[in-house]
């Protein structure tokens, strides 16, 4: 697709991967919404890049609504969700906390699950459109600690194959991009030091606008990202 024609939802765009891409569709002609949970960072973020803020949290079914909705009015339509909000809580399985890992598949899974419906209503009866989940190479391979935050996105990238052989017969892509650690204040990382040889949010953003660009023809299923020989 041409940026110019984005009207784009991002989840999780107040920081991190999801401003950084959300910059990158605006720099490219593209209109977008980004949504979060901290209502100063969002419209702090949302004037900096000149997108529109809703506050919102995706674990909860009347606010995707309310989002969807108001993405859709805000933009004039709606064409492209980039399905990004998450968090993360990690612990081994001797020490999970029920709760905790509840909390973490509501916004991870069924947060996504909720916003990927909406849009995909919306897409099916307009014609079309793109989903892009974001993921983590923790989808692709488990590790000590990771039961609670793997779990779900191993989840996420059940859901974006199953979404994929339905919605793809409706002329709606979906996609999925598993970056490797990338240092964004997800998950609380200072952010005041940042390792050169580690990835940052503008290669996430990068892949993402270049995976939105190829023609709507074609599609990328799912885009991994790592470091090339990230040191410490």
């Amino acid at each position: 697709m041409d940026l110019k024609d984005a009207r784009a939802l991002v989840t999780g765009g107040g920081s991190g991967i999801g401003l950084a891409t959300a910059r990158a569709i605006i720099e490219g002609g593209g209109q977008a919404v980004i949504c979060g949970r901290r209502e100063d960072v969002l419209h702090a973020a949302a004037a900096d890049i000149g997108a529109t803020a809703i506050v919102a949290d995706v674990a909860k079914e009347e606010d995707v609504e309310h989002l969807v909705v108001g993405s859709i009015a805000a933009l004039g339509g709606l064409n492209v969700l980039i399905n990004n909000a998450a968090y993360g809580y990690h612990a081994k399985l001797l020490d999970v906390d029920t709760a905790k890992f509840r909390a973490v598949f509501e916004t991870n899974v069924v947060g996504a699950m909720m916003v990927g419906r909406a849009c995909a209503q919306h897409f099916a009866d307009n014609g079309g459109g793109t989903i892009l989940n974001v993921g983590s190479t923790s989808a692709q391979r488990g590790y000590a600690g990771g039961t609670p935050y793997s779990a779900t996105k191993f989840a996420l990238r059940s859901m974006t194959e199953c979404w994929r052989a339905e919605l793809r017969p409706l002329g709606i892509r979906v996609m999925e991009i598993d970056p490797s650690e990338v240092q964004t204040p997800f998950g609380g990382r200072d952010m005041s030091t940042l390792n050169p040889t580690k990835l940052e949010a503008g290669e996430i953003a990068h892949m993402i606008k270049a995976m939105l660009e190829m023609d709507d023809r074609g599609f990328v299923t799912t885009a991994t990202v790592w470091a090339t020989n990230p040191q410490g």
